[in-house]
């Protein structure tokens, strides 16, 4: 399908949208955002970009421009939560070895230089990004519309909802289903690089609880998140604020540099981890969903925001390719679904891995962990090979 001059409205201005904006745009579609916040920006803290993430931004033309704003990591390495011991190390440069065509390319990134990265290449591309605007719910059709809180009405010939978690168009697609508490809590936070944190992602793994950390900015400042079990919650937000003084008794008996970082936060934000289906139906008359308003996941395999990037560059690719907009994102759904629902169920299964509250259990999963990676390092990196060696942009 020719997308020249076609109208597309993207809603939200996030990674997944202004990576969709450019994706369509490329494809010569018109596209314009509608933004409810002030200004383009995000308060968040650190991401992961794995090598599959990156063949989006390399295939837009806006990898060097990440990458002079992010560290590229070299492992990730699992440790024991009471000193520290170091229990495992997954060396990044063995996904090259099992794919010798591709560079490793793995980088940890502050959230808000990427969504500056992807924003300034939509501005230069002259892509138009509406702010101020509060979308109140999506009517779909053969010339769908977004009515905006104020009453206004915009008509498209395709509109995409990268709206997030709780997005306006998922569910007019699927109704409403409430989520459920995963019974884990996290905390976030950035501190100054005082401790010489290397290039790397360290885990720290505890009864009930782990640590994970990794450099931002050039190695300037660390991003923390802080996971504990726990029973109760009732407010489903990212942004909720904490007393520090909270997170250090949580993990007071946390050693190897740990008790160093936290002491380091003066700032920290907590919420509580809920599940979300993947969205059953992703598209219809014209409306399509994106990223997290089809498929929120847990943080556990630090893929959420490659998931979106991945979405949207196949977004564009299946229409350009299809007769029409109804049979491109059929096809998007289709190529998307399967892969999103396993990254999902892959990361609800993680972190019990991380939790072992038993010693024996623990001290013996430990042992065994300890063994592969190092018996066997490149099959035990090549677990991953799944998501990491995955490009859409060449399927």
């Amino acid at each position: 399908m020719d997308l020249q001059g076609k109208k597309i409205t993207i809603i939200g201005a996030g990674i997944g949208g202004l990576t969709a904006a450019l994706a369509l745009h490329q494809r010569g579609a018109k596209v314009h955002i509608l933004e409810q916040a002030e200004a383009i920006k995000e308060v968040g803290a650190g991401l992961q970009i794995s090598p599959n993430g990156m063949a989006v931004l390399r295939a837009l033309g806006v990898d060097a421009a990440l990458k002079a704003r992010a560290v590229r990591a070299d492992a990730v390495e699992l440790r024991d939560y009471a000193a520290g011991r170091l229990v495992s190390r997954l060396d990044l440069g063995l996904i090259s070895e099992n794919d010798p065509l591709r560079p490793t390319e793995y980088y940890f990134v502050h959230r808000a230089d990427l969504v500056d990265v992807l924003a300034e290449a939509v501005r230069n591309a002259g892509i138009k990004v509406l702010l101020l605007q509060q979308v109140e719910t999506v009517v779909p059709g053969d010339r769908p519309k977004v009515i905006m809180a104020n009453g206004a009405e915009m008509t498209a010939d395709l509109i995409v909802g990268a709206d997030g978690l709780h997005s306006k168009m998922r569910p007019v697609l699927n109704g409403t289903v409430a989520p459920f508490f995963t019974r884990q809590a996290a905390w976030r936070a950035t501190v100054p690089n005082t401790m010489a944190h290397p290039d790397l992602v360290q885990v720290h793994m505890g009864p009930k609880r782990h640590v994970v950390s990794y450099p931002l900015r050039g190695g300037e400042l660390v991003n923390i998140v802080a996971v504990q079990e726990q029973v109760g919650w009732t407010e489903e937000g990212w942004h909720i604020p904490d007393d520090p003084a909270n997170l250090m008794e949580t993990f007071k008996d946390f050693g190897g540099g740990v008790r160093r970082m936290l002491a380091e936060v003066s700032d920290v934000r907590k919420w509580g981890l809920f599940r979300h289906p993947v969205a059953p139906v992703w598209h219809k008359d014209n409306c399509a969903l994106l990223g997290d308003a089809a498929h929120p996941t847990l943080p556990f395999m630090a893929q959420g925001a490659v998931m979106a990037m991945e979405d949207a560059w196949v977004l564009g690719d299946t229409l350009e390719k299809a007769e029409n907009f109804d049979s491109g994102l059929a096809s998007y759904q289709a190529r998307r679904a399967g892969r999103v629902a396993k990254v999902v169920d892959t990361a609800s299964k993680n972190a019990w891995k991380y939790h072992l509250s038993n010693g024996p259990l623990r001290m013996a999963a430990h042992m065994g962990i300890r063994m592969a990676s190092t018996l066997a390092p490149k099959k035990m990196m090549g677990q991953f090979d799944w998501i990491y060696l995955y490009d859409v942009t060449k399927e």
